[in-house]
């Protein structure tokens, strides 16, 4: 096994330890040399694995003494039980909750927990304006006429080539550019189904793929998933005979965070393949790891065409640009009608600024900046949720991402609990948002991409207050 494949894979098992409670806070790890004997590692590759595990705030160095599990209060926090969705309940969207809570979008005098997207005071907006103008002016006819059905040829050329940091070998000729990674979902399940189909997705789900696949007819199988690993894959195995696409977030979706390890990825590409049930892939946040390397993703183990890979700058660079993609394989000519029909053209200025951006490195440094501001906000959440929330309070794990998910004591109704905060000023996202059953009512999803202040931290002690008195 390669070195660099090696010491991520080590450090994942010790950090993996560290989660489930294995190692606990103050436990002593083993030296950089009894690593290297144990291991059969070189000096370099221990103190890497050393390194990764401080960066994801794991561990921590004592001088004269060693690493040790950091004494970090939020370990303390046991996680959310894995969810248990019934197998054969009747959908249900909960889109009344659902609008009331989006309607806050926007609204400055609120403290937005509830928008999953980084503030703009966390993004590169005067960089962006520039880039803005250079494109007007680079483009022919100022960006005013059509362009080629497929997108942004910058564009798709910039994302093929980042398509190398997470296992993918893609082409710009591999690439649809669409209106966010809401269209690019879209069109692919327009493409893959028909009304009555079954999609599989993990429970809890982003609401917004759950609106999007009820609105197009579509049966919705929740499947049970880890608040770590992602969805059960014996779970997916037993469902098979029921669906006919799969739609996953397996990089730090929303609302858990969690990241499916590489070999449930690639068992998950291998069984769905076996099976010829394509497989929808959201890797919107793929790009907000709080590690040292971006996870793979299940595109890279995509030998029979059968992943449709979608991505956006929607939750890293720029939310209101609509600028996404999709990578959808064998099914490129479906996607290319639907665009066509529904689109016939993107917007060619604001593609041609987020290519360019990426091109010149600064999208790179600019995402360094972000996951470091994210796992602080995260750290800083959970040590204020741990201080003042109720007894019993679970929260989730990320190792990146934008969302927090929340488990209370099931005597508090999240739905009620956002009536109270709302007179505070103070907007949540309901687990009950997150689902089409009657299940996550005593659940919430926090966004950690607002900066930390001491206002925030004293909106977070309101609401574990709020909680509290329910």
């Amino acid at each position: 096994m390669p070195r660099n494949f090696l010491y991520h894979e080590i450090a994942g098992r010790i950090a993996a330890q560290i989660r489930n409670g294995t190692l606990k806070a103050g436990d002593r790890l083993p030296s950089v040399r009894m690593l290297c004997q144990e291991h059969g590692i070189g000096m370099n590759t221990a103190k890497r694995i050393f390194l990764e595990l401080e960066a994801q705030s794991l561990i921590e160095s004592k001088p004269q003494s060693g690493y040790f599990v950091h004494k970090l209060l939020y370990l303390k926090l046991p996680l959310p039980e894995v969810s248990r969705p019934s197998p054969t309940a009747h959908c249900k969207e909960p889109d009344g909750l659902i609008s009331r809570v989006y309607a806050n979008m926007g609204n400055e005098k609120l403290t937005l927990f509830s928008i999953g997207a980084p503030s703009g005071d966390l993004l590169p907006f005067p960089k962006l304006k520039k880039e803005l103008v250079l494109a007007t002016r680079a483009l022919k006819e100022g960006g005013t006429a059509y362009e080629p059905l497929p997108g942004n040829t910058k564009l798709r050329r910039m994302m093929a080539a980042r398509s190398l940091a997470w296992g993918g070998h893609l082409t710009e000729d591999d690439l649809v550019t669409t209106s966010g990674g809401m269209n690019a979902l879209s069109f692919c399940l327009m493409a893959l189904g028909k009304p009555g189909d079954t999609v599989a997705i993990e429970s809890p789900c982003y609401p917004g793929i759950l609106q999007l696949a009820v609105s197009l007819g579509l049966k919705v199988l929740e499947l049970p998933t880890h608040p770590t690993t992602g969805i059960e894959i014996d779970a997916l195995m037993k469902a098979i005979p029921k669906i006919d696409i799969c739609l996953l977030v397996p990089n730090f979706n929303t609302p858990l965070g969690s990241c499916m390890p590489e070999e449930h990825k690639k068992a998950v590409v291998t069984l769905l393949a076996k099976h010829g049930i394509p497989l929808i892939e959201d890797d919107v946040y793929g790009d907000l790891y709080f590690g040292g390397q971006r996870p793979p993703c299940c595109k890279s183990f995509d030998e029979t065409g059968t992943v449709l890979w979608c991505s956006s700058v929607s939750k890293t660079l720029a939310p209101g640009y609509r600028v996404g993609w999709v990578a959808p394989g064998k099914y490129k000519a479906q996607i290319l009608k639907l665009k066509l029909v529904h689109a016939l053209s993107s917007t060619s200025v604001v593609q041609e600024a987020v290519g360019n951006f990426l091109s010149t490195g600064r999208y790179d440094h600019h995402l360094r900046r972000l996951r470091a501001t994210l796992q602080s906000n995260y750290q800083n959440y959970v040590h204020t949720i741990a201080e003042y929330f109720p007894d019993g309070t679970k929260t989730s794990r990320p190792q990146g991402g934008l969302a927090l998910w929340v488990e209370f004591p099931k005597r508090i109704d999240t739905t009620e609990l956002y009536d109270f905060a709302i007179r505070q000023r103070i907007s949540i996202a309901p687990g009950r948002m997150f689902t089409l059953q009657h299940q996550f009512e005593h659940c919430m999803r926090l966004c950690i991409g607002l900066p930390w202040s001491e206002d925030i931290r004293f909106k977070l002690k309101k609401l574990g207050n709020l909680a509290k008195m329910m």
